[in-house]
């Protein structure tokens, strides 16, 4: 790096490395000169909501104009959804924007962000990026250890990043333990709570997080239209949190930080509640046959309530995310979110799904991975699912 930049740039800034977003299909495509399939990076098969389309193609007219800074229309739209002022919500570029935002709302140099390896990478980006101090807790069994973050975190702690659903391990905890966990955490300590998972969650004792918004509590969640909705190219997203602590947030956003052409789809997408049920009924049939399909293999995965599958083999994993590439399906190896011996699977059409087991019956047949296979077997045959 020259001279000049290493005395502009802070060290922790510089010493970052970037996330690095899945390869996109189109490149994928050029480069094998064929149809692909991507189940990279956890985007909905069925595509956007046709009313989301429509809206959308309407919204584009007016794109010499600026957007409405304070997405009025959708955020009272998602006020009367949640059953909450519209004082509570902000919109932001995905919630990736607002991960962003919490680190700069809460933290300085001397301060301490807290999560977990293995979690969302954009959190680790969002402390470290302030100059505050990184804390780890180590996950226990794929799932956020909540009970020793409580435990652990260090004293200068001021802000900590939960993912429920978790990505990439597709684990979760209940609204009782994370009541238990907020019951440990002092009140000047900001608790983000990531759920853009939670449509794909079919458990009755998932989350109460809108509930502990209101009751005052110092939580900001977080909510995306990437998902279950299917706008993951026109970021945006929202959170739900303290009013008091959304307009300290108000101040340091972009004025316009989301499109009119995404608060018009998103608006339109919140109303098309049939799009939503085929989407959460075809990820749960997806996820029922990878899961078959991957026992039948004799393939360990991480059970997931989510979107997505963690799949576990016995030794790195990039010569099989190579392999799987030859046969035009696009999955996401984890080492660079800490687990080297496993891809990410998102579930994708009935077909998408039926070509990855395909494809990866013929790899796993071609010997690319026999050394994982053979580190399987050792483990007896009781281990596709833990």
């Amino acid at each position: 790096m020259s001279n000049f930049i290493n005395d502009l740039v802070p060290a922790y800034i510089s010493e970052l490395a970037p996330y690095v977003p899945g390869r996109p299909i189109e490149e994928v495509e050029r480069e094998l000169n064929m149809h692909a399939i991507k189940l990279a990076s956890n985007e909905n098969p069925l595509g956007p909501s046709p009313r989301a389309i429509e809206a959308a193609q309407k919204a584009l007219a007016n794109s010499n104009r600026y957007p409405d800074g304070s997405g009025f229309y959708l955020r009272e739209a998602l006020s009367k959804k949640h059953a909450i002022s519209a004082d509570h919500i902000i919109l932001g570029g995905g919630s990736t924007e607002l991960i962003d935002l919490s680190g700069r709302i809460a933290l300085v140099p001397g301060d301490c962000g807290v999560t977990s390896y293995g979690s969302f990478p954009l959190y680790h980006i969002a402390i470290r990026g302030t100059g505050a101090r990184y804390f780890d807790v180590p996950m226990r069994e794929y799932h956020f250890d909540l009970e020793a973050i409580a435990r652990e975190m260090p004293e200068e702690t001021k802000l900590i990043f939960l993912a429920n659903p978790n990505n990439p391990t597709g684990t979760m905890f209940s609204a009782d333990q994370l009541d238990a966990f907020l019951a440990r955490i002092p009140e000047n300590i900001l608790v983000v709570l990531d759920e853009a998972y939670c449509d794909y969650v079919d458990d009755s004792n998932y989350s109460r997080s809108v509930e502990i918004v209101r009751s005052g509590r110092n939580l900001l969640v977080l909510r995306t239209f990437s998902k279950v909705y299917g706008l993951a190219g026109l970021r945006i997203g929202y959170g739900i949190g303290p009013a008091a602590l959304l307009a300290e947030m108000n101040k340091i956003r972009g004025p316009f930080n989301t499109s009119g052409i995404a608060q018009a789809a998103g608006l339109a997408a919140l109303d098309d509640s049939e799009h939503v049920r085929r989407s959460v009924e075809s990820n749960r049939a997806g996820l029922t046959l990878l899961t078959s399909g991957l026992t039948r293999l004799g393939i360990k995965y991480v059970p997931s309530v989510a979107n997505f599958l963690l799949v576990i083999f016995g030794t790195d994993t990039e010569p099989l995310v190579e392999a799987l590439l030859q046969h035009a399906v696009i999955v996401r190896p984890m080492r660079w979110m800490g687990f080297p011996s496993a891809i990410r699977v998102t579930v994708g059409t009935h077909e998408e799904n039926l070509k990855f087991l395909q494809a990866l019956a013929e790899v796993q047949k071609a010997g690319v991975h026999k050394s994982a296979a053979h580190a399987h077997s050792l483990l007896g045959s009781n281990t596709s699912a833990i």
